[in-house]
């Protein structure tokens, strides 16, 4: 026969089950189109947070009409490692589910890859004068500036190269 559960155990499971899912909830009240005087007038003003406003799954690019301003309870902090800026999440992609109404954690975004694994490159080698150029298949995806490993599609040889912002490869010599 089941024991019952005491409300207070099962609040306790509720929230730890909610964090540990979800991430923490932003304890904030929505902006609305008020300037900031009158927000002063009204309230004592908390800091002032982007949260989604619709779940956001992994993959994903953030959209700035996918989050919503919020401004926190006064009293209440935003925990350190949340990311609230618009310049910081546009067109980062969710590396996990964001929910609404939960903060962001900065490690739940990372930045759009620029190629992606399988994808069809050029690789180029440039030494003084000299440029050889291939073409490869990527191994791994990767963003402006990341290293990357690529095949060679003709010899087959595997090189680790740099991804540039037009979306080739450029490789040194080792």
């Amino acid at each position: 026969m089941a024991m019952p559960i005491s409300c207070s155990a099962f609040r306790r499971t509720a929230l730890v089950l909610a964090l540990v899912t979800g991430g923490m909830p932003a304890f904030a009240q929505e902006s609305t189109n008020q300037s900031a005087t009158q927000i002063a007038s009204n309230q004592p003003v908390g800091e002032v947070v982007l949260i989604p406003n619709r779940v956001i799954y992994p993959g994903q690019t953030i959209e700035l009409t996918a989050l919503k301003q919020v401004i926190l309870i006064a009293g209440k902090h935003k925990p350190d490692g949340v990311v609230t800026r618009a310049e910081e999440l546009d067109g980062k992609v969710a590396k996990r589910t964001l929910l609404p109404g939960r903060y962001i954690p900065s490690t739940a975004i990372r930045v759009a890859w620029l190629v992606e694994q399988g994808a069809s490159v050029q690789v180029f080698f440039i030494a003084g004068g000299l440029t050889i150029s291939a073409t490869a298949v990527t191994l791994q995806p990767g963003a402006a500036g990341d290293l990357v490993k690529v095949r060679n599609i003709d010899s087959g040889k595997i090189l680790s190269g740099t991804v540039m912002a037009d979306g080739t490869i450029q490789v040194s010599a080792s």
